[in-house]
């Protein structure tokens, strides 16, 4: 609803503000939250992942956590459940302080341009299954342990965040802006594995020589 932007922001505020005294961990973020909807838990749960660095087996756990997400939307279910290790997950003022300035810079942006249109794509029932699809597609691509590749939490959550904005906003536009994004990380995953599977033919190839030469 557009009525939620309000809330979101001041919600964001108050975590890097609570944050500067204690470290604040994700599932006291959530449960501060006033509802449970789930663009609203996903947009906050997407901020530790806006990060270009990898998040190691975090970054697992909340592919894991985002696809569990989709699928209890895309079953319908009202009330959203996370893993109790992710709750638990703490961060300090200054990572809190960085992430919802980010966040806070991509809603202000967005709010430039949205508004009320294609709804159908992010209300009633056909909007639960549309949503719950880019969950549970850019959680099972996020949980994909790719090590030490930049960008594999980031992208995904990109798809997540926009998505999360359609919905508090009634805009199905963000919901392409989703599907860009879940476009995007596929193709640069693809490409990754494209470029392990080239150098490894390679390597493969190079070695192969000169034993063969050996050999003779």
């Amino acid at each position: 609803m557009p009525s939620d932007y309000p809330t979101l922001l001041a919600t964001l505020r108050r975590f890097a503000e609570e944050s500067q005294t204690r470290a604040l961990t994700i599932g006291e973020a959530i449960d501060s939250i006033d509802e449970a909807a789930y663009a609203f838990i996903s947009v906050i749960l997407a901020l530790p992942f806006l990060q270009p660095v990898p998040l190691g087996p975090l970054t697992v756990v909340g592919g894991l956590t985002f696809a569990a997400l989709g699928w209890q939307l895309l079953r319908g279910n009202d009330s959203p459940v996370l893993p109790q290790r992710l709750r638990e997950v703490a961060m300090g003022e200054t990572v809190w302080r960085i992430l919802t300035k980010v966040c806070l810079n991509i809603l202000g942006f967005c709010r430039r341009f949205t508004k009320p249109r294609l709804t159908h794509l992010v209300t009633g029932r056909k909007g639960q299954k549309v949503g719950g699809f880019i969950l549970l597609t850019a959680g099972l691509l996020m949980a994909i342990p790719f090590g030490v590749l930049p960008f594999n939490n980031t992208l995904p959550a990109l798809a997540i965040l926009f998505w999360g904005f359609g919905e508090l906003e009634d805009d199905g536009v963000m919901v392409f802006v989703s599907f860009f994004w879940l476009v995007v990380t596929v193709i640069y995953f693809a490409a990754f594995f494209f470029t392990l599977w080239y150098l490894g033919n390679g390597t493969v190839e190079f070695l192969r020589h000169p034993l063969s030469a050996t050999l003779r």
